[in-house]
């Protein structure tokens, strides 16, 4: 091998690892709007293929068949999940507020489409399940000082009010359903959140944190 093919060989490599990678991104984004745009039993790879602009076989030898293109895109969501919600600082009301927010104008017909989807396939209802786990360990992280001092059953009920509040479908309440602006969401959770995550708030009396009647 001469020194010249030895230089470009490299780049070679290169260029086709790149554009490898820029096929698998077509196809998985391609998926992922078709997922949103109608029900599961209609995904079909040909037309995954022909929205990203290659051939059936091209889906398979990268993806297997339905199930693997679905978990590759669900695990490409979840990573661009992490990077963006995990960046909401924790006790920082307004600043989660709107992670919060930015993620669910981002993802947030997608969670919707999965969650009315997770009875139809068992790999989409480990995605659900793993969706709901994330978002309960990041309540329970972000809304920390607001925590503190509460066990019990008191403690796993407040627990469950904030995630109930930032929840998707609580979401989907005030800005698909009512229609409200980006900012006019962000302005309701946080007035829905504040009672819950204000330290001068009562804590629940003796009777309710052991989950009696008086």
């Amino acid at each position: 091998m001469n020194s010249e093919a030895a230089t470009v060989r490299p780049y070679v490599m290169r260029d086709r690892a790149r554009t490898t990678a820029e096929t698998g991104e077509r196809i998985l984004e391609a998926a992922t709007q078709l997922f949103v745009e109608g029900p599961f039993s209609q995904l079909t790879l040909a037309a995954v293929a022909k929205r990203a602009g290659v051939t059936v076989q091209t889906v398979i030898r990268r993806f297997g068949d339905k199930e693997g293109l679905v978990a590759a895109a669900a695990q490409r969501g979840h990573a661009a999940i992490l990077a963006q919600r995990d960046r909401a600082p924790v006790g920082d009301l307004a600043a989660i507020v709107d992670t919060l927010v930015d993620h669910y104008e981002a993802a947030g017909d997608i969670a919707l489409r999965l969650l009315a989807e997770e009875g139809n396939s068992a790999q989409i209802a480990a995605i659900t399940s793993a969706g709901k786990g994330y978002h309960r360990e990041w309540c329970d992280r972000v809304f920390a000082p607001a925590l503190d001092g509460l066990t019990g059953v008191g403690r796993r009920r407040r627990l469950a009010q904030l995630v109930a509040v930032c929840d998707v479908y609580t979401w989907k309440l005030l800005r698909r359903d009512a229609g409200l602006a980006r900012r006019e969401v962000a302005i309701a959770l946080q007035e829905l959140l504040e009672p819950l995550t204000s330290t001068t708030t009562a804590p629940p009396t003796a009777d309710h944190r052991e989950g009696t009647t008086p």
